[in-house]
């Protein structure tokens, strides 16, 4: 895989500071790996066509319940986006530039375009990661409305999160105010390269795999848990100087971690 130049592009585009980062543009860096002819200019411009095509059909009185209301029109019902509840795993549905042109997607990614789309319009949205799914909601002070971008954008409030994580996790889950925090851009990016990582993983791709990672550490750099990733994946890949450096600083961060063990065995190989 040619990546270099699209890893160089979400480099330069995450080193700014965070609020400054363009969300758009660094997920579409990130599909630029799989599809190198990529060209992000098109897909914002298609971002640009949608906000300009939904402002003739906004509300006189911006209300954000109203705005909510002619967004979900717009997208849901003219445009037809729609969570992928058939194909939930399939990678495209983490690629922006997929999402766009098929119109389906998983939360965090229909929540971008949702996102971009409001941004557009003055009506800036936020994101909220709460365990298991993804949710929005408008960037105003105090207000307690949370957009599902992946459920037509059903609205939800504290109540219906509630109940959402509930049904998430087959049991009664009591909501911590940190759940519904907002995330930062980089949190953001994260978040769609850890779903890229665990579907690559299930399919034993290990090169993809490796891919994530690494720009999870581009993002968060000297995180214990990916470096022990990066380890692991160089060294399944033969890789193994990497492995040694990644695993033996993954020891020293966390001398007493549950895997300590099994990871001091793999460097006694490498040795």
């Amino acid at each position: 895989m040619n990546f270099s130049s699209a890893r160089q592009y979400f480099y330069q585009e995450i080193e700014q500071p965070d609020e400054s980062i363009n969300l758009a543009r660094a997920a579409l860096y990130i599909a630029q790996e799989e599809y190198p002819d990529l060209d992000p200019e098109e897909y914002l411009n298609a971002l640009d066509t949608m906000a300009f095509e939904l402002q003739e059909r906004l509300p006189s009185t911006r209300y954000p319940m109203r705005m909510i209301q002619s967004i979900n029109q717009y997208l849901y019902a003219e445009l037809g986006f729609s969570g992928n509840k058939i194909d939930y795993y399939d990678p495209r549905n983490s690629f922006f530039n997929d999402v766009i042109e098929r119109r389906t997607g998983i939360p965090i990614t229909l929540a971008l375009v949702y996102m971009e789309v409001s941004r557009r319009l003055d009506f800036p949205m936020v994101g909220i990661g709460m365990p298991g799914h993804f949710l929005i909601r408008p960037d105003i002070e105090d207000i307690e409305i949370f957009v599902d971008a992946f459920n037509g954008g059903e609205v939800m409030f504290a109540q219906d999160c509630q109940e959402r994580l509930s049904q998430i996790y087959q049991q009664s889950v009591t909501l911590q105010p940190q759940f519904l925090a907002k995330v930062s851009h980089r949190q953001f990016l994260a978040r769609i390269l850890t779903n890229l990582k665990y579907i690559y993983l299930k399919k034993q791709d290990l090169e993809r795999s490796l891919g994530t990672v690494e720009r999870i550490l581009l993002l968060f750099p000297g995180t214990s848990l990916e470096l022990r990733d990066r380890g692991l994946l160089s060294y399944q890949l033969g890789m193994f100087s990497q492995a040694m450096e990644d695993l033996q600083t993954y020891l020293v961060k966390i001398p007493d971690a549950e895997d300590a063990d099994v990871i001091r065995q793999l460097l006694d190989k490498l040795n």
